[in-house]
C-alpha cells in the first residue's frame, strides 16, 4: 500500500513538472522574443524614425502628384517632370522600405493631410493653370525636402538612415533645380492664357 502511494505521488509530480516545464519554456521564449522585438524597435532614435516616416509620406505624395501631372498637364515639360517624379520617388520609396524593414520601422503608405489637400486642389484645375500651380508647389515642396535631407544626411544617428539621406539628396537637389527652371515658364504661360481668356470674354 505504501509503495502504491509513493508511486502515485511520483507520477503526479512527474505530470505536474511535465506540464509546468513547457509553460515555463514558452514564457521564457515569448519574453525573449519580446526583448528582441523591443531592441529592434529601439535601435533607431526618435528623430531618425520621424525622418523616415515623413520621407515615406512625402515620397508617396510625389508619386501621386506626378501621376496627376501626367494626366492633366498641358506643357510637355510638366508632363515629363511628372514622369520623373513617379520614377525617381518610386525608386527612393523602395530603398526607404528596405531600410525600414531592416530596422523594424513601419512606414505610412499614404501622403499626409497637407499633400492630400494639395492633390484635391490640383484635381480641380486643368491646362496652364494646373501647370503653374503644380510646378510652384514642386518648387516649394522640394526646397523643404532638400533642407530635411541635408539635415538628416549630416545628423542622422543610424548609419543606414544617414546613407539613405546622403544618396537621395543629389536627386532631390536635381528635382529642385529642374522645377525652378520650369516654373517661371508656366507662370508666364498661365498669365498669357488668363489675359487671352479675359480679352475674349470682353469681345
Amino acid at each position: 500500500m505504501f509503495s502504491l502511494k509513493n508511486s502515485m505521488a511520483t507520477l503526479a509530480s512527474f505530470l505536474i513538472f511535465g506540464c509546468v516545464l513547457p509553460l515555463t519554456s514558452s514564457a521564457q521564449t515569448a519574453a525573449g522574443d519580446q526583448r528582441a522585438s523591443s531592441s529592434t524597435h529601439s535601435s533607431l532614435s526618435a528623430s531618425d524614425q520621424k525622418f523616415m516616416k515623413e520621407a515615406a509620406q512625402g515620397g508617396a505624395a510625389e508619386v501621386e502628384l506626378g501621376q496627376l501631372a501626367q494626366q492633366k498637364a498641358e506643357s510637355p515639360d510638366v508632363k515629363a517632370f511628372g514622369q520623373r517624379m513617379v520614377d525617381d520617388h518610386t525608386k527612393a520609396n523602395d530603398q526607404l522600405k528596405q531600410v525600414a524593414s531592416q530596422k523594424g520601422v513601419t512606414l505610412p503608405s499614404q501622403p499626409d493631410a497637407k499633400d492630400k489637400a494639395e492633390k484635391t486642389r490640383l484635381e480641380k484645375m486643368s491646362g496652364a493653370q494646373f501647370d503653374k500651380a503644380y510646378m510652384n508647389y514642386m518648387v516649394a515642396d522640394h526646397k523643404k525636402d532638400v533642407a530635411d535631407f541635408q539635415k538628416e544626411a549630416s545628423h542622422a544617428n543610424d548609419p543606414d538612415v544617414k546613407n539613405f539621406a546622403q544618396s537621395t539628396l543629389p536627386t532631390l537637389q536635381s528635382h529642385l533645380q529642374q522645377a525652378e527652371s520650369i516654373a517661371p515658364k508656366q507662370n508666364a504661360a498661365a498669365a498669357k492664357a488668363s489675359t487671352t481668356a479675359s480679352n475674349t470674354s470682353r469681345q
